[in-house]
């Protein structure tokens, strides 16, 4: 079992502020089957969640419903490699105030400590991670979707990610 840590990210109101373009991000018109949707990227995020997955040795990974498509259409865009991806599919019904990802994440972890950014997360979400059999240790970081993400999440992940002093091989996918 891989022991190294995890660092899960969102898009939507993580990497991709919601509501309008905030400054110092780049506008993207991304077309999806057929959908064409505005997205809102920093190029340094990509440089800056790099930087944090090798100083702590943790693993990057999506944990979005953009799933695989965030490989194709947002990595390149700030400068990340291909990453894995938490499988999340179709909607399954959930507690209320719980997101929908929350299970796959739970499944997905395998008990590794992890970091998980995402604008969308709350006390059901941290109850239902606290309870379940295959996680272990968690820091949910909640983004504000009107901004992004900020140093200052990045700060307090690095913090909390020290404690675990992971082997820093292998840390970022590909490299």
């Amino acid at each position: 079992m891989e022991e190294r840590p995890l660092l899960l990210l969102d898009v939507d109101g993580v990497l991709n502020p919601l509501g309008r373009q905030v400054r110092g991000f780049q506008r993207y018109e991304v077309t999806v089957g057929g959908t064409v949707y505005t997205v809102f990227l920093h190029r340094d995020h990509g440089a800056k969640l790099l930087r944090l997955a090798e100083e702590t040795g943790a693993a990057l990974t999506w944990a979005t419903t953009w799933e695989h498509l965030a490989n194709e259409w947002i990595s390149p865009r700030i400068g990340l490699p291909s990453l894995p991806v938490v499988e999340i599919g179709a909607a399954e019904p959930v507690a209320d105030g719980m997101s929908a990802k929350t299970p796959h994440v739970a499944g997905f972890v395998k008990g590794r400590p992890f970091v998980w950014f995402d604008d969308a997360l709350g006390p059901e979400d941290e109850r239902y991670l606290e309870n379940h059999p295959d996680v272990g240790e968690f820091l949910l970081i909640q983004v504000d979707h009107r901004h992004g993400l900020t140093d200052e999440h990045l700060d307090r992940a690095r913090d909390w990610l020290s404690r675990f002093g992971a082997e820093k091989d292998d840390a970022i996918p590909g490299q």
